[in-house]
């Protein structure tokens, strides 16, 4: 059984989008930690198509950097059995357990404040929007911790990357037993946020890939 969100039963993609994009962006995002909102529009296409392919409902979900938690509420929305969001961040955890109560979801989710390298419970799906690495040296290798990460934890991943590195991300799932069964392509659009961004709003493109684990 989906869901209900403020009593609307939620059978189509357009009112899990509705239902989501009151979930506010985070407050003070931090550039270190690469902290882009995503927008409503390009989650619920996200979950819809994980609905449509059988990886959300009835199934133990986890979200690796839920930010404010759209990809965790999302999942529940849709009747995941169970939806553990994970962010290094605090301040934004604690926004995700106050939207996810805000829909009645506090039973149905989990937010925890960790090192993603320090989550170790399995799941049956993961749904991820890691940092892709372009802002400090030190991050650079900061998605290749996602990927095997969510790899170790669950059968099933969606996963997004700059489209750019499409191939290197292909090539990296699957030197760790994964095979790439779907591609989504999506223009991201990234508002004015930091102080080195010069524009209002810039767009890129971006690939969001559903791996399996082969045994």
């Amino acid at each position: 059984m989906i869901k209900k969100d403020f009593n609307i039963m939620i059978t189509k993609k357009i009112q899990l989008e509705m239902a989501i994009e009151s979930i506010p962006p985070h407050p003070t995002p931090k550039v270190d930690l690469e902290q882009y909102n995503t927008p409503a529009k390009i989650a619920a296409d996200v979950l819809w198509n994980a609905f449509t392919l059988g990886d959300i409902e009835g199934l133990k979900v986890v979200d690796l950097g839920t930010g404010t938690g759209i990809f965790a509420i999302g999942a529940a929305l849709l009747g995941a059995l169970g939806v553990v969001g994970i962010d290094f961040d605090p301040q934004a955890v604690k926004i995700a357990r106050v939207e996810a109560s805000k829909r009645g979801l506090e039973d149905l989710t989990r937010f925890i404040s960790v090192n993603v390298k320090s989550f170790d419970e399995k799941a049956d799906t993961v749904i991820q929007n890691p940092p892709f690495g372009v802002q400090r040296a030190h991050h650079k290798e900061a998605d290749r911790l996602f990927m095997s990460k969510s790899l170790e934890i669950a059968p099933v991943v969606y996963s997004f990357h700059m489209f750019q590195t499409e191939d290197f991300v292909k090539r990296f799932f699957q030197s760790l037993g994964g095979l790439i069964t779907h591609k989504f392509y999506y223009s991201f659009p990234i508002p004015h946020i930091y102080n080195f961004h010069q524009k209002e709003e810039v767009s890129v493109d971006v690939v969001v890939l559903r791996i399996e684990k082969l045994e």
